[in-house]
């Protein structure tokens, strides 16, 4: 059951891997991850660069706020964050 302090978050499973497609089309973008960070945290994400990293190197899972600051920034939708459809 989940309290009012909890926070939503993807898990990162199986063949589905969210942080390497934020990373490609990240760099598709032509934006450094210190940037995609500083980019997040004007969106009002609290994110440090370590912990964004770690999201996409898949040992650390993003929240659903992140995802959707991140398809605002990479000008992008959930399906291509999520390897649906297109390749990211």
């Amino acid at each position: 059951m989940k309290n009012e302090g909890s926070i939503d978050r993807i898990i990162q499973i199986n063949n589905i891997n969210i942080g390497k497609n934020i990373a490609t089309l990240r760099k598709a973008a032509h934006i450094k991850q210190t940037d995609m960070v500083a980019r997040l945290q004007t969106k009002g994400i609290d994110i440090s660069i370590y912990s964004y990293n770690r999201i996409e190197k898949g040992t650390q899972n993003p929240t659903v706020s992140l995802l959707y600051a991140c398809c605002y920034i990479l000008n992008c939708d959930m399906n291509r964050l999520f390897g649906f459809g297109t390749k990211p």
